[in-house]
């Protein structure tokens, strides 16, 4: 069990202190990943964004996801969901339609405080709060596979073992706490789940997007911590 994200994302980091990133980049899933991937940011000297993907909701199941879409528009289905794609078909279009609205809702206000961080050539470390179908994590990795990062590790406090193993073919490692084999939903391994909202979300961006020339410093400090 995890008390809250926090202390997730504090756990997750003594796994990756000391590693040598290059320029590293702490990438979160809104909303709730960004409060693990704050601490991940500072206390790896890395840039905190979000990166923009979201589930589709499964019809009559909101809760449950049948695949995901990326900022860019690019959809992730799940294996099982694609057994029944002649059925669903008028209704991902519509779900397509609803997502990629609300991912245009929240680019608007996220960039307005954070301008999307260049990818080329960096660490880049992608977090959730956990994972269970993997969907949106997916969709996230193809979208930033696509932007030519010098490597991309999944890190992550919790994750449905079955789920891994589909995530391990889009990234370069997998970095997990928890993989338990009763896995119902991410919040039952955590004491306090409170929904993390855009307010929050959008102060953590304020709080860790580096000005031009704090930059150099932020990877100073990484490079004297390994000293």
């Amino acid at each position: 069990m995890f008390r809250n994200r926090e202390d997730a994302g504090r756990k997750l980091a003594a796994k990756l202190k000391g590693r040598p990133f290059h320029d590293p980049l702490v990438l979160a899933i809104p909303r709730g990943g960004l409060s693990v991937g704050a601490v991940l940011a500072q206390e790896l000297h890395a840039e905190l964004d979000a990166v923009l993907s979201r589930k589709l909701r499964a019809p009559g199941q909101p809760e449950l996801a049948i695949g995901a879409i990326s900022e860019d528009g690019r959809v992730y289905l799940n294996h099982y969901a694609k057994e029944f794609l002649d059925l669903m078909e008028e209704y991902l279009v519509e779900e397509r339609r609803y997502q990629m609205a609300e991912i245009a809702r929240r680019k608007k206000r996220f960039r307005a405080v954070r301008p999307k961080a260049s990818l080329a050539g960096r660490s880049v470390i992608v977090t959730d709060d956990g994972i269970a179908t993997g969907s949106t994590m997916i969709a996230a990795l193809q979208d930033i596979k696509m932007q030519n990062p010098r490597e991309v590790i999944v890190a992550v406090p919790v994750a449905s073992p079955s789920r891994l193993d589909e995530i391990r073919h889009w990234c370069d490692e997998v970095v997990c706490l928890l993989t338990p084999e009763v896995f119902w939903a991410i919040g039952q391994f955590y004491e306090d789940f409170t929904q993390v909202e855009d307010e929050e979300a959008l102060a953590l961006l304020r709080q860790f997007y580096p000005r031009s020339e704090n930059r150099v410093d932020l990877a100073a400090a990484g490079e004297a911590e390994k000293r």
